[in-house]
């Protein structure tokens, strides 16, 4: 693994950044793994005030998770605050109701049916406050299949994107949870637009997104190219796929190791392309004059173009096509991200602390910190920052308890009989 930037080897308290569209707005989430987590984590970002409900004393089992795992708590649970306590004490629920009727937005991403038990559903908390938004986070939209539980996998599984991304029988999950963090984005589109309604009916809504609803949105050019062509479309790993473009491929170059996609997808592309690499006898070949004869007979002339990138240097390879304007991109490991030079010069990453994995091998992570991914959006030119770390389970529990009018006397009775947690209060340095 590449040496990280100073910046990132230490938990550095997050520098102040301007007040986010979102200032003002209260959210009071109850999620863990992944979609609820990054619904809420997007309005955070965005400048609303969320408070992550956490079951006490362990907190989030999320924190917990190991191996593929691991980074799933700190990745999406920055600009949060943390309050922990005994949902199944009444006087925490009543707290927790408390703050419901004060929240603009609850988001929840619980099996169907847990947050009514817990007298914390959307009929529950919308006759206490009428202009609450609440989002619930499903596996999958009202229907036969809306009982079910749901993962990542399970969806990918039966809606096609495994079918997509695998070799012929062999379906395999894309290597990211695109559905968790599409669906909490979704989530958020949904939660905007209850709250732009809201302005004009004084009155909150239900918002639901569904993760199986999520994935059907990924599969719809797939299934518009099976009715299109009577038949299902290969997948991306089988060879007998046919590239749509003359060239969209990954090769070698001379470097060991050192692989680069490119894709030639223009008609001026092509003309550029093989000027450069000294390729014109392509280029004056009637049979590939046009990019569909030239899609249809691939094979005769990949294995030239192939042979060219193999006596080039990777870095002299991707700068030719940066200057002919192609597309291209070196094939990237996890640990290469943290030196990308567009994500560091661009304010792209973000110093997080990694201290809430508690799942890490060996009891700790690697490093105390790692820059992670902002939100991929500007405004006005600024990238929206780092304004909280991932919380410690409980680090606001008291703070939120007085922000609910709660007495000291009866904080500390919350705290001393195990319905609110925080953690101990660590000395100050001699």
């Amino acid at each position: 693994m590449p040496d990280q930037t100073a910046a990132d080897q230490t938990a550095a308290e997050p520098a102040p950044s301007r007040p986010g569209p979102l200032r003002g707005l209260r959210v009071l989430e109850f999620t863990h793994m992944i979609m609820g987590p990054s619904c809420a984590m997007v309005l955070a970002d965005l400048g609303a005030d969320v408070v992550k409900v956490e079951p006490g004393p362990d907190g989030d089992n999320t924190r917990r998770l190991m191996g593929a795992a691991v980074g799933f708590f700190p990745a999406f649970n920055r600009n949060k605050r943390s309050l922990s306590v005994d949902l199944k004490k009444p006087a925490s629920l009543a707290l927790v109701r408390k703050l419901a009727a004060q929240a603009d937005v609850v988001v929840e991403n619980f099996r169907p049916g847990a947050m009514d038990r817990l007298g914390l559903g959307y009929a529950a908390l919308a006759a206490l406050n009428p202009r609450l938004v609440y989002c619930s986070c499903k596996g999958f939209l009202p229907g036969p299949y809306e009982h079910r539980a749901a993962l990542d996998e399970v969806v990918q599984m039966m809606g096609g994107l495994a079918y997509m991304t695998g070799p012929p029988g062999q379906p395999l999950r894309a290597g990211a949870s695109v559905n968790d963090v599409m669906g909490g984005l979704f989530g958020v589109i949904g939660i905007m637009a209850a709250l732009r309604e809201r302005e004009a009916t004084g009155r909150g809504a239900l918002v639901q997104s569904g993760l199986f609803e999520t994935n059907m949105v990924l599969m719809a050019q797939h299934m518009a190219g099976a009715a299109i062509a009577g038949r299902n479309p290969p997948s991306f790993a089988d060879p007998a796929m046919q590239k749509p473009w003359s060239v969209y491929d990954v090769f070698d170059s001379a470097d060991p190791g050192g692989q680069v996609f490119v894709g030639v997808v223009t008609e001026t592309q092509w003309r550029g392309f093989c000027e450069a690499f000294g390729l014109g006898d392509l280029l004056a070949d009637p049979a590939l004059a046009t990019q569909s004869q030239r899609v249809a007979d691939r094979s005769r002339y990949l294995p030239r173009v192939a042979a060219v990138f193999r006596s080039l240097p990777k870095a002299e390879l991707m700068a030719r096509c940066e200057a002919l304007g192609l597309s291209f991109a070196p094939i990237a490991k996890p640990s290469d991200l943290f030196e990308d030079p567009h994500l560091l010069a661009s304010g792209g990453l973000l110093p997080i602390a990694l201290s809430s994995a508690e799942g890490a091998p060996g009891g700790a992570p690697a490093r105390p910190a790692a820059g992670l991914p902002g939100l991929p959006v500007a405004l006005d030119g600024q990238r929206m920052g780092l304004h909280r770390q991932p919380p410690r389970n409980g680090e606001h529990s008291v703070e939120i308890a007085r922000e609910a009018h709660l007495s000291e006397a009866e904080i500390d009775a919350l705290l001393a009989e195990g319905t609110l947690w925080a953690p101990p209060v660590p000395l100050a340095a001699e």
